[in-house]
């Protein structure tokens, strides 16, 4: 996704010129997981995203029918391009074939840009997803449609999967003028595991294996071309020549790959340097082996990342205040004495509209096999609730039009999520605990009752499909609404319990009264001592009792 070309860096760049967005996704190969699921995620981290769940059903069109595409950002129109006979069902970024599209924006090259072409990069997505029954027919889709229409957007990763391959796709135009864009796709090997995270990640293309690459004829030449490039095919980069490394590509982003591959792959320190900021140092790898198999709540919480066990850990400077908050207000850059600093950006961040962990499952028919784990607003207080791909209703909670950034909705889970967690970067160290009680209750409640419902949905399709499908709506709605209820609950719980800066005391979840029966009084637990040291190191004897 994207940022103000002031601010342009390999990280993150301009599309259209507006607003600054930016976001990480993981893949996970079938065998690289615990039940042999292709997973990927996807957190559409933005100031100015309100987080909701998108549906188009299936449809037949009349022969000569236009779509109309506006640029999923802004909804400006860009124009009309001939529409298919035939669409397919899409629910948030999964289609019914068990198909799944995620992106982050590196931006790249500023000079690449088309403001002429018809295709943006949120476009791209959902119209593939309507259009492809594979990762591997979306991406011919894709590449199609801005060779056809032109591509309006900058530098983009996409994370294409299915049921059976995850792919990483890079792609970025060939400037004004020029329709159509240079790219390049990858298979990620079923044994592996991935990341992108607002930088270009694939280095040299394997041209000879036409299996699992696939890429433009002009990729190599178009660079040589405008001089990003000079050399052997063999030694040619695509993150090299058309999105150079540089300190804010290596810190905010490359930095977030490393911390999830690092969990997995104990060899990864050795690019400690190489993230921290020195291009001069071998670049990581566009996929590693995992030491264990990952479930789906790992790449729930790989999700809610925020550098815990690393130097770069978020709660360990001061910035991270008197309640070890990891969260930083924008900008990320600022400046003291004349010398410019960063804040860290971790894969969880307080501006996201919405995350999602896309699930699909070979072994069970497309209408039961795909889940989209879906949640709302910042990843480390949201709750992943199961949405089967083959939805014919979105759950009232993430509904289109129940509210929006501009108005206040109570049964939005948008809202409900934002009000909480407002709440606790003011007290984090305190509130995560309560916080992670109730999200694990929820997600760890899922994992039990999803084979359950598995179970009975595949009975039930083997005499009826279509009842299939009204239970699985069904279950993904009322499930989701009832979690924001719950979380509602939660805040509700929050603000009595941490009001005006104490603690109320508790028994076995119910708040202490004295023997008359009223409120007993509450704990003052004050700042942790490092925090009173600062104090009394800025006050100096101001404070002193004397």
């Amino acid at each position: 996704m994207k940022k103000s070309w002031i601010l342009l860096t390999a990280c993150a760049a301009l599309l259209s010129g507006v607003e600054a967005i930016a976001c990480t996704g993981l893949l996970v190969g079938k065998k690289a997981s615990t039940d042999g699921s292709v997973m990927i995620s996807y957190a559409a981290d933005s100031h100015s995203l309100y987080g909701e769940m998108y549906r188009w059903p299936a449809a037949t069109w009349p022969k000569g029918a236009m779509l109309e595409v506006k640029e999923w950002d802004t909804g400006k129109p860009l124009g009309k391009i001939a529409q298919v006979e035939n669409t397919y069902s899409v629910v948030g970024n999964m289609n019914e074939h068990q198909v799944a599209i995620t992106e982050s924006t590196f931006g790249g090259r500023h000079e690449l840009v088309d403001t002429t072409g018809i295709m943006d990069y949120g476009s791209l997505i959902y119209i593939a997803l309507q259009r492809s029954k594979s990762a591997r027919e979306a991406i011919k889709v894709m590449t199609d449609l801005v060779k056809e229409y032109g591509y309006y957007s900058s530098g983009e990763t996409f994370s294409i999967a299915d049921k059976n391959e995850a792919w990483v796709m890079e792609m970025i135009g060939k400037g004004p003028g020029n329709k159509g864009a240079v790219w390049v796709a990858i298979r990620i090997p079923d044994d592996c595991i991935s990341a992108h995270a607002n930088q270009s990640r694939i280095q040299q293309i394997p041209f000879d294996d036409k299996e699992n690459c696939i890429y433009s004829p002009d990729v190599v030449s178009f660079a040589r071309e405008k001089g990003y490039f000079k050399g052997k095919d063999a030694d040619f980069s695509f993150a090299k020549a058309y999105c150079p490394y540089d300190f804010s590509a290596l810190r905010g982003c490359e930095a977030r790959v490393w911390s999830f591959f690092r969990k997995y792959d104990t060899t990864m320190d050795q690019y400690t340097d190489f993230i921290k900021g020195d291009p001069s140092k071998e670049p990581m790898p566009l996929y590693v082996k995992p030491n264990r198999k990952l479930s789906v709540q790992d790449v729930q919480n790989g999700m809610r990342d925020h550098y815990e066990g690393t130097d770069l850990d978020m709660t360990k400077d001061a910035g991270a205040g008197s309640y070890k908050v990891p969260y930083r207000w924008r900008p990320m850059t600022f400046e003291v004495d004349g010398q410019e600093y960063t804040n860290e950006r971790a894969i969880a961040t307080q501006q996201t509209g919405f995350v999602i962990v896309p699930q699909m499952r070979n072994w069970l028919p497309d209408a039961i096999g795909g889940i989209l784990w879906f949640a709302v607003d910042d990843a480390d207080m949201a709750v992943f609730t199961p949405v089967y791909a083959s939805v014919t209703d979105v759950p009232e909670c993430y509904r289109v039009g129940n509210g929006d950034l501009l108005n206040f909705s109570w049964t939005s889970a948008f809202w409900i999520h934002n009000w909480v967690a407002n709440m606790a970067y003011h007290k984090y160290s305190f509130m995560i605990q309560d916080i992670r009680k109730v999200q694990q209750e929820l997600e760890n409640g899922y994992q039990e009752t999803v084979p359950a419902i598995d179970k009975a949905a595949q009975e039930l399709y083997a005499k009826d499909p279509a009842e299939t499908v009204k239970f699985l709506t069904w279950y993904s709605t009322t499930n989701s609404d009832s979690a924001t209820a719950r979380w509602k609950q939660l805040g509700e719980y929050l603000l009595v319990k941490y009001i005006d800066g104490n603690v109320k005391k508790e028994v076995n979840g119910q708040f202490k009264r004295n023997p008359y029966g009223q409120p007993a009084s509450p704990d003052f637990p004050g700042y942790d001592e490092d925090y009173y040291r600062s104090i009394v190191k800025s006050a100096g004897d101001r404070l002193k009792v004397k």
